[in-house]
C-alpha cells in the first residue's frame, strides 16, 4: 500500500509516493520541467492560474504512478502540502473567478498596517497572535474594494491547498491551519476571527467549513479520480502550508523543537505550547499541523529574507566558481574571516529587522590582505549569524530550543555555516533528506495518531549525519559580537 503527497509551490508542483508502512519513498517528481510563471501586472504584484496548479498534479500524479510502475488502487490516501497565505475566490459552481493572489504578493500591505492600528496591538497579539499585515485575510479586503464585480460573485474563499482539496473531493473547506496562515484564526476565542471579517466588512458565510487534521476530510469522487488516476473514494487527510509542513517532515511536533531551512531565504519555525507574542511583527504564529484545543501547539515562523541568495550572488558574479570551491576556499580562512563583514540582507525588507531594508554590505574589505576565500568565509558566517540574530529573537518571544532539524540543502551543506549556527546557540543539529511532497504523503499515516512510529520512520530513512557545537567557542562569539556591531550601526541610520 502507498500514500501520495502534493506539494503546490510557486516554482512546480510536487508529488511523492511513499510506502504506507515504512515511509520509505518510492518516487519524487514535479512538473513543469521549467518553473511555473508567477504574473505581475503591476510592481509589487504575484498571482498564478489555480487551474494551472491542478494541471500539472494531474499530469505529476500520472507520471508518477507510471514511472514508479505500481498498482494505483493500491494508493489508501492523500495529503496536501502549499505555499502558505494565498488567495483563491470561488463561485457557487466552485470556479475560480480570478487568479490567486499568492504569497509573495504585497498590494495588500497598506491595508493590513492600516488594520493593525486601527485595531490595535493588544486585541491582535493576544487574539490572532500577529499582526493582519499582508496576509490572506488583506488579500481578500483588496478584491472587496478594487474588483467589486469579483467580490459579488464569491460563494467561497481558500487557501491554495483547500483548492487543491476541493478539486480532488468536491467539497469546500479549511483547516484551522489555513485560516490561522491567513491570519483568519482567533487563538483566544478558538474559533474563526469574524471580528476582523466584520473590519474589513466581509460576509462571515464566505468562510469555507473547518476540518480537522488527521481525519478524513473528504473522499476522492469520480471527476477528480479520472482526471488524476487515483482511485476514487480514497479520503484526503491532510493539508498544511508548505512550513509547518515542513517542520512535520522533519519531525517537528512538540515544544521546544525547531525546523531550519537554508534556501534562498532563510526559515526558522519553533514549534511552542504558548499562545502569546510579543512580537506580532518581527515574528509570525500559526496553528501548527497537530494543534489540538487540549494541547494547542503553534509554530513560531522567522523569516530571513537575505540568506542563501547572499552566497548564490557572490558565486555568479565573483568568479566562476561552484559551491564545493567556495567552500573550500572559506575553509582556509580564520573563524571572523580576518575581520571582513558580510551582511547579507540584499533580499528586500527584513521583517525581523522591522521591516527595514537595509541591504547587502561588505565591510572592512583590505585589498592587499583579503582573497575570495575571505569574501566567501564572511558571507557564510553571516548568514549564518542572521540565523543565530533571528533565535535570539525567537528565544525572546517565549519560544524554547531543544531540537534544531534542518533538510539537506545548499547552506547547511556547509560545514562552515552549520557549525557556525551550532556552535552559537549551543545546539547540535541534525540534518535529514526529505522533501515536503514526501511529508505531506508520510503525514498520511498519521490517521492513526502514532506520532512515535512516524518520528522513529523519518530518523530511519532520512537522518544524514549531526553537527555538534565546536568546544573552541570564543572565536565565533568575537565574530558574531563584530557582525551584530555593524549590523546595529546600518540598522540605527536607517
Amino acid at each position: 500500500m502507498y500514500y501520495i503527497g502534493f506539494d503546490i509551490g510557486s516554482s512546480s508542483v510536487k508529488v511523492a509516493l511513499v510506502d504506507a508502512t515504512t515511509g520509505e519513498k518510492i518516487i519524487a517528481l514535479h512538473e513543469p520541467v521549467d518553473e511555473m510563471a508567477i504574473i505581475a501586472f503591476h510592481k509589487d504584484w504575484a498571482e498564478q492560474d489555480p487551474d494551472l496548479w491542478w494541471e500539472y498534479i494531474c499530469t505529476a500524479t500520472k507520471r508518477a504512478i507510471k514511472e514508479a510502475n505500481i498498482d494505483a488502487s493500491k494508493i489508501t490516501g492523500v495529503g496536501i502540502s502549499y505555499q502558505m497565505h494565498g488567495l483563491v475566490v470561488v463561485d457557487k459552481d466552485g470556479k475560480s473567478l480570478r487568479n490567486s493572489i499568492i504569497w509573495c504578493d504585497s498590494r495588500a500591505i497598506e491595508i493590513g498596517e492600516k488594520a493593525f492600528q486601527e485595531i490595535g496591538t493588544e486585541k491582535c497579539a493576544t487574539h490572532l497572535l500577529n499582526s493582519p499585515g499582508n496576509f490572506t485575510a488583506s488579500k481578500l479586503k483588496w478584491v472587496k474594494e478594487n474588483e467589486p464585480e469579483i467580490y459579488s460573485k464569491i460563494y467561497k474563499y481558500m487557501l491554495p491547498g483547500d483548492y487543491i482539496a476541493y478539486k480532488l473531493t468536491g467539497e469546500m473547506a479549511t483547516t484551522k491551519n489555513g485560516l490561522s496562515e491567513g491570519m483568519l484564526w482567533d487563538y483566544k476565542e478558538n474559533k474563526v476571527a469574524n471580528w476582523l471579517l466584520d473590519y474589513f466588512g466581509i460576509d462571515h458565510s464566505l468562510t469555507p467549513n473547518i476540518v480537522e487534521n488527521f481525519t478524513n476530510q473528504g473522499l476522492l469522487n469520480e471527476k477528480g479520480a479520472r482526471e488524476t488516476g487515483l482511485p476514487a473514494g480514497i479520503p484526503v487527510v491532510y493539508r498544511a502550508g508548505d512550513q509547518p509542513n515542513n517542520a512535520l517532515s522533519l519531525n517537528i511536533l512538540k515544544p521546544g523543537e525547531v525546523a531550519a531551512t537554508g534556501g534562498t531565504s532563510g526559515v526558522i519555525y519553533a514549534v511552542t505550547d504558548q499562545l502569546k507574542s510579543k512580537e506580532t511583527s518581527r515574528i509570525n504564529s500559526f496553528v501548527h499541523v497537530n494543534y489540538t484545543n487540549e494541547h494547542p501547539t503553534v509554530g513560531k515562523l522567522l523569516c530571513i529574507n537575505g540568506a542563501g541568495i547572499q552566497y548564490r550572488w557572490l558565486r555568479n558574479h565573483s568568479v566562476v566558481d561552484s559551491y564545493e570551491n567556495m567552500n573550500r576556499k572559506a575553509s582556509k580562512v580564520p573563524v571572523g574571516s580576518d575581520g571582513v563583514v558580510v551582511i547579507p540582507f540584499g533580499n528586500g525588507a527584513e521583517r525581523m529587522l522591522n521591516n527595514i531594508n537595509v541591504g547587502s554590505h561588505i565591510l572592512n574589505l583590505n585589498f592587499n590582505k583579503h582573497s575570495h576565500g575571505h569574501l566567501y568565509r564572511a558571507a557564510l558566517e553571516g548568514i549564518a549569524f542572521s540565523f543565530v540574530y533571528g533565535m535570539e529573537i525567537l528565544k525572546n518571544d517565549n519560544a524554547e530550543i531543544k531540537v534544531i532539524r534542518a533538510g539537506n540543502d545548499n547552506l547547511f551543506r556547509s560545514e562552515i555555516f552549520a557549525n557556525t549556527v551550532a556552535t552559537l546557540i549551543g545546539h547540535e543539529i541534525e540534518i535529514y533528506n526529505t522533501t515536503g511532497s514526501v511529508g505531506a504523503a508520510r503525514a498520511v499515516g498519521l490517521l492513526d495518531g502514532d506520532y512515535e512510529k512516524f518520528g522513529e520512520n523519518i530518523i530511519k530513512n532520512d537522518h544524514v549525519m549531526t553537527y555538534m557545537p565546536l568546544k573552541n567557542i570564543e572565536p565565533y562569539v568575537e565574530a558574531y559580537k563584530n557582525w551584530k556591531k555593524e549590523l546595529e550601526i546600518i540598522v540605527t541610520n536607517k
